[in-house]
């Protein structure tokens, strides 16, 4: 329109500056779970989130991991058979360090430390990709705790595909 351009460098989103992101268009394109949870990842509640259109469609990749990982291991996380049987070595890493994982995350919920949730959820994420199971029952069963653990874990983040996934699976 000829105006010259007002720039005031990198700056928050305000209402005031009129310089907000439509969460409906977000939404729209990624699903409320992804817009959720990157507002969660994205910077303490506390401070002044920074948007990031990559930090969107990082969160979108990393909730598609998810499913793909429940549909990949359907057949394990269904017939998670009894624990108690004898563990193979990498069972029992993994269930330390998703106990351990876990024990983080509640007591980062506990602060309100929600970045850091999300955070945790991806360690267990990464941990479940990691496993080599021996397909034992018990190993499932191991198997289908970590999977649950990280399904709660990302609940109140991602309610829907959490949701979803465990009542596909459960």
């Amino acid at each position: 329109d000829g105006q010259p351009v007002d720039y005031e460098g990198w700056t928050t989103m305000s209402k005031s500056k009129n310089n907000g992101v439509d969460p409906q268009q977000l939404i729209d394109k990624f699903g409320a779970d992804t817009a959720r949870l990157f507002v969660m990842f994205a910077s303490p509640p506390e401070q002044t989130l920074e948007w990031n259109d990559a930090g969107v469609e990082g969160a979108h990749r990393f909730l598609r991991r998810v499913w793909n990982y429940a549909v990949k291991n359907a057949a394990a996380i269904e017939t998670g058979g009894d624990a108690g049987g004898s563990l193979s070595a990498a069972a029992k890493a993994l269930r330390f360090e998703v106990h351990t994982v876990l024990r983080q995350i509640s007591y980062d919920y506990e602060r309100m430390q929600y970045n850091t949730v999300v955070s945790g959820a991806m360690k267990l994420l990464n941990a479940l990709e990691g496993f080599k199971g021996d397909a034992s029952p018990a190993d499932s069963a191991v198997q289908r705790e970590a999977f649950g653990i990280l399904l709660r874990g990302l609940y109140p983040a991602c309610p829907h595909i959490t949701w979803t996934l465990w009542q596909d699976l459960g």
